[in-house]
């Protein structure tokens, strides 16, 4: 307990210097959380491979569709780093980030991390397919864990037609959670059945690669 108390004591520290020195927003929120939340799995969830995933799918999606949105629907949000980092990033200007997660524990340690923005971000506790998507008002939907649903083609029958959607999935089938991986690209955009594609890339990984598709449904 004493080493746990103390590491979290130390992270705290070093985060909220590093968020101190750097001006950032999302560092000092960083910093709350590690407070606040010593249970929430920071260390995961901020590590440098999710950083990474994350840092290609915001460049891709400025690169390809602009920065400019009315309302960002993101869906398994977890601590809603990604919407965090969309707010930090002066390139986007964004009404709202509408960030959903079906685990209950995970919306405070959200709205810590996203504390900077508060009047533009919620964390909503819902299951994403119970969602009424025509009444979000979304004019992007992100879903960045792909892999986690069993038929993505259903799924996404569920949006409206015409939505524009950001999904991710990767090829990292040793993983018991992923109950839907893809072995390639190409399976990927066969099995999202997007009736348009503005974008379509891999990022290779240690352990496996992460596909991503950025297109209308």
């Amino acid at each position: 307990m004493n080493e746990t108390t103390d590491w979290h004591e130390n992270a705290f520290d070093l985060m909220r210097g590093v968020a101190a020195y750097t001006g950032s927003p999302l560092l000092k929120g960083l910093s709350k959380v590690i407070a606040r939340h010593p249970e929430a799995d920071v260390g995961n969830a901020f590590n440098h491979k999710q950083v990474g995933c994350k840092l290609w799918g915001r460049d891709s999606l400025f690169d390809t569709l602009g920065g400019r949105y009315g309302r960002i629907v993101i869906l398994g949000g977890w601590y809603g780093i990604l919407a965090a980092m969309f707010f930090d990033d002066d390139r986007f200007e964004i009404g709202a980030v509408d960030s959903y997660d079906i685990d209950p524990d995970v919306g405070s340690v959200a709205e810590t991390l996203n504390a900077a923005w508060a009047d533009r971000f919620r964390a909503i506790t819902a299951d994403m397919y119970q969602l009424p998507y025509g009444a979000l008002g979304a004019d992007l939907v992100i879903n960045t864990s792909c892999e986690h649903i069993a038929d993505l083609r259903a799924w996404l029958t569920l949006l409206p037609k015409g939505s524009r959607v950001l999904l991710q999935s990767n090829d990292y089938f040793s993983e018991p959670t992923h109950i839907n991986c893809v072995p390639t690209l190409d399976a990927f955009v066969d099995q999202a059945g997007l009736s348009d594609v503005a974008f379509s890339g891999s990022l290779p990984m240690k352990k496996y690669t992460r596909f991503m598709l950025i297109g209308t449904i």
